[in-house]
C-alpha cells in the first residue's frame, strides 16, 4: 500500500525509533507563518493549520480567542490557503477545520483547493465516520490524506471502522471536551492510545488536552506521537513565533530523551 505524504512522514519518524510531534497553528492570526517557520525549523514532523470558524465546537478559549482574532482581521479560508503556498518549510501541512467550510465550498473544489495550495491532509472534527463517505471520496480523489478521529467513549466495535477510514494518522482525542491546557494528562489519553495501537499500524498521535512537554513525554509512552495546539497558540499570541519554535524545541527534547 502506497501512503500519502503526511503519512509516510509519521511512519519514517516511527520507523527511525522516534516519535511524532505536530503543532497547530491557527491560519490568518498575526505571525502564523513565521510561526509555523519556527516549529518545522524545530523539529515538527508536520503542522496542523487552523482555518478559523466562527462556530468552533472542539476548540477551548485559547483558540477560540485566536480563530475570533484571525477573523476579526479578515482571515478567509480562501485568503489562508493563498498564503499556504508561500510556506516552503519541507514538512507536511494538514488544515484543520469543520464541515461547514468544506460543504459551503463543495467537496471536490475544496479537496483540489487544498491540494493545489500544497496541504496534503485534511482533519474534520465534526464530520461523523457514518457521514464522511462523499468528502473521503473527494479527498482520496485529490490525494488529501483524511485524518479520522477517535474518541474516549467509542465502543470497541466502532474502532476498527475508524482506523480503516484514518490516513495520515489516527487522531486519538486526549479527553472528553474542548481543547485547552489542562494540570494533568488524562487517564483515558494513554487508555484510548493503547487501544487504537492493539488493532492499526496506522501511526496514532494523541490530540486535546496534551499541555506540556512532561505531557507529552507521558502521552508518547503509549502513542507515537501528540499534537499540541492550546499550549503552542498560547504561546504565540503571548510572545510571538519566537517563543513558538522554542517551545517545539523543548517538547521535541523532552520526547526524544
Amino acid at each position: 500500500m502506497t501512503f500519502g505524504r503526511l503519512e509516510t512522514q509519521l511512519r519514517q519518524r516511527r520507523n527511525d525509533g522516534g516519535k511524532c510531534l505536530v503543532p497547530y497553528i491557527t491560519g490568518g492570526l498575526k505571525g502564523w507563518q513565521d510561526a509555523i517557520r519556527a516549529c518545522a525549523a524545530n523539529g515538527a514532523d508536520a503542522i496542523e493549520i487552523g482555518l478559523p470558524f466562527s462556530d468552533p465546537v472542539m476548540d477551548g478559549p485559547i483558540i477560540q480567542a485566536a480563530s475570533q482574532q484571525a477573523l476579526f482581521d479578515g482571515a478567509t479560508p480562501i485568503s489562508i490557503m493563498q498564503e499556504i503556498r508561500s510556506l516552503d518549510v519541507g514538512i507536511p501541512l494538514a488544515v484543520m477545520c469543520y464541515y461547514n467550510t468544506v460543504f459551503h465550498a463543495g467537496h471536490e473544489r475544496f479537496a483540489y483547493a487544498l491540494a493545489d495550495a500544497g496541504v496534503c491532509a485534511a482533519i474534520i472534527p465534526d464530520l461523523p465516520l457514518e457521514e464522511s463517505g462523499p468528502w473521503c471520496q473527494a479527498a482520496d480523489a485529490a490525494s488529501i490524506e483524511t485524518v479520522m478521529l477517535a474518541a474516549p467513549t467509542a465502543p470497541d466495535d466502532r474502532l476498527p471502522r475508524v482506523v480503516a477510514r484514518a490516513r495520515g494518522f489516527v487522531y486519538s482525542v486526549g479527553l472528553l471536551g474542548v481543547t485547552g491546557e489542562r494540570a494533568s494528562l488524562a487517564q483515558t489519553a494513554t487508555d484510548l492510545a493503547g487501544r487504537l495501537k492493539a488493532i492499526t499500524d496506522v501511526p496514532v498521535l494523541v490530540g486535546v488536552g496534551v499541555s506540556n512537554a512532561e505531557q507529552a513525554t507521558q502521552a508518547v509512552q503509549v502513542a507515537d506521537g501528540v499534537i499540541q495546539g492550546a499550549s503552542v497558540m498560547r504561546r504565540l499570541m503571548e510572545s510571538g513565533p519566537d517563543a513558538v519554535g522554542e517551545y517545539v524545541a523543548q517538547v521535541r527534547l523532552a520526547i526524544t530523551l
